[in-house]
């Protein structure tokens, strides 16, 4: 018996095909979610975002510190960063703070010196900020010119775990000057002030910049004279972190011609330290903000001298190495600081999803055309198990069933929806489907 073919409406021919770039975006759509959240992992776990806080220490009796370090918290202050201060018995102390991570400390400043037995493990330097001589100043009447002839007096040392405490003893020991042949005066720098002016000191140490208030003030005792160290080279040459500088006469005040005449000094850099893992936008950013403040001229120092490398007791910051050579990366030149670090870290993620982007561009046409295939495939299948229960009836088959199964599966087929590209597969399974008719007609 022959079955009439019925023709297809309209309907049916425009539901056989569906548009190509939908169907091609279901099937890169697994591929693109992928992308994307490894895209997002990277962002927050390759290069974590920095840190919008950063905790410095400070000795809490040191005038020069507090001042720079309210400056600093101002200028991160204009880049989103904010900035805890906390004081401290002493440099010592801010470097017990910053090796225990628990205090949560990032920097500290220290004074060339005086982490020289502590251990360093850890830290790094952020680069020397400014030269922080050591005053010493005498009410003797004679003009002393060596260390070595404070033997004897009654000299005040600095407070215990200070700077100028570590940093004078270190001198006065090399010079042979102790606890047993001089009487030594533990005490901090404002009541050294008040010992040499009331006479109960001979001689006092003390640490700062020339345009410190106490060491105008100090200087312009009645009395009182700066020493001038002759053996300030040698000094230098002993040890490492001490440089030799020389004081112009009337420096300390041109009115009162202080000091009458000019003065060699020793000086220690004072640095800042930071923990290893401070977040390397972050370094930078201080850096720049390092720049904006050190970098100009002073009495001591010419424009450009500081920050710099000059420090030896710590290991330099790979970044601050980087910056003082080639100056700041090329983003944080042009952008604010969060575009710099957005951009910075938006470019670490994308070079790698590039490199597993293209693997993946071959692998999904393949995949599209397999996942638009399988639909034909199973029909297929169906239609393929039809015809061999057809062949392997043992009886005359059930022709009314068959032929209802065998419409089921067009009607299946008439319903598919394959992009236009895959029509020629749509229109082969319709000839197998009238090739397998045509023999249950015969059946």
């Amino acid at each position: 018996m022959t079955m009439k073919k019925r023709p297809y409406s309209e309907e049916e021919l425009a539901d056989t095909r569906v548009s190509l770039p939908l169907e091609a975006f279901k099937a890169a759509l697994p591929y693109l979610v992928a992308l994307l959240l490894i895209a997002i992992l990277g962002y927050w776990l390759i290069d974590p975002a920095p840190p919008k806080k950063i905790v410095i220490s400070i000795s809490k009796e040191d005038g020069n510190y507090q001042a720079y370090a309210h400056l600093y918290r101002e200028l991160l202050g204009q880049e989103g960063i904010e900035l805890e201060i906390r004081e401290s018995e002493g440099p010592l102390s801010s470097l017990g703070e910053l090796r225990d991570a628990g205090t949560g400390v990032d920097m500290a400043f220290v004074p060339g010196g005086v982490a020289a037995s502590e251990p360093t493990v850890g830290l790094v330097s952020l680069g020397s900020l400014y030269y922080e001589p050591l005053w010493i100043f005498s009410r003797e009447q004679r003009r002393i010119e060596l260390v070595s002839a404070l033997k004897g007096k009654r000299i005040a040392v600095g407070r215990t775990g200070s700077g100028t405490n570590i940093l004078s003893q270190k001198i006065l020991h090399a010079a042979g000057v102790n606890a047993h042949n001089s009487t030594f005066y533990e005490i901090g720098e404002d009541d050294a002030k008040e010992a040499l002016r009331h006479n109960v000191a001979d001689v006092i140490f003390l640490s700062g910049v020339p345009t410190s208030p106490l060491i105008e003030e100090v200087a312009a005792l009645p009395g009182v004279a700066l020493l001038d160290l002759n053996e300030a080279e040698a000094y230098s040459r002993q040890f490492n972190f001490l440089h030799h500088l020389v004081l112009p006469q009337g420096a300390l005040s041109l009115e009162s011609n202080i000091p009458p005449r000019k003065a060699d000094l020793l000086a220690p850099t004072v640095t800042l330290v930071a923990r290893e893992s401070m977040h390397p936008a972050l370094v930078y950013l201080v850096l720049k903000v390092l720049t904006r403040v050190h970098g100009g001229a002073g009495m001591l120092q010419k424009d450009h001298d500081f920050p710099s490398d000059k420090d030896t007791d710590f290991e330099m910051s790979s970044q601050a190495a980087h910056f003082y050579e080639s100056g700041p990366p090329f983003l944080d030149r042009y952008l604010p600081f969060w575009a710099a670090t957005f951009v910075s870290r938006v470019l670490i993620i994308i070079l790698p999803l590039l490199a597993l982007a293209i693997p993946l561009s071959r692998i999904a046409p393949a995949a599209y055309s397999w996942l638009v295939k399988s639909r034909i495939h199973r029909l297929y299948g169906e239609l393929r198990f039809l015809e061999m229960q057809l062949r392997d009836a043992q009886q005359p088959p059930e022709l009314a069933t068959f032929r209802k199964e065998l419409d089921a599966i067009e009607n299946k087929v008439n319903h598919l929806r394959l992009p236009v590209a895959f029509s020629s597969h749509l229109y082969e399974l319709r000839s197998h489907i009238e090739l397998v008719r045509s023999k249950l007609s015969r059946a």
